[in-house]
């Protein structure tokens, strides 16, 4: 696994409003069972109101989304499965909106 890969959102109850999950976790930390996860949620879901540096848009497979970074979490490296994208190419605007979470700025 890499730092930033996206994979399929495994809970049936939430997938709808957040399809995809991106792993945020250093790959240094690869021999943990879980990994730390970031949704991605389709704009809608909050109201299309988002924080531009806590809630950066994305594109995967040419659908927009947004990090809903205040609600990350860890998950089980099991329920993952493969991923399906990367977004390294974003990873100032990621790293930006974690600071924000962990730092307030």
């Amino acid at each position: 696994m890499a730092q930033f890969d996206v994979f399929r959102n495994p809970n049936p109850a939430t997938a709808a409003g957040i399809p995809f999950l991106l792993d945020v976790q250093s790959g240094l930390l690869d021999h943990l069972i879980t990994r730390v996860v970031v949704p991605l949620a389709r704009p809608e879901l909050m109201g299309n109101k988002s924080a531009k540096n806590l809630n950066p848009g994305v594109e995967i497979h040419g659908e927009k989304l947004v990090l809903l970074t205040p609600e990350l979490a860890a998950i089980p490296v099991r329920a993952l499965g493969t991923p399906i994208a990367n977004l390294k190419d974003k990873h100032a605007e990621i790293i930006q909106a974690l600071d924000m979470i962990f730092s307030g700025f």
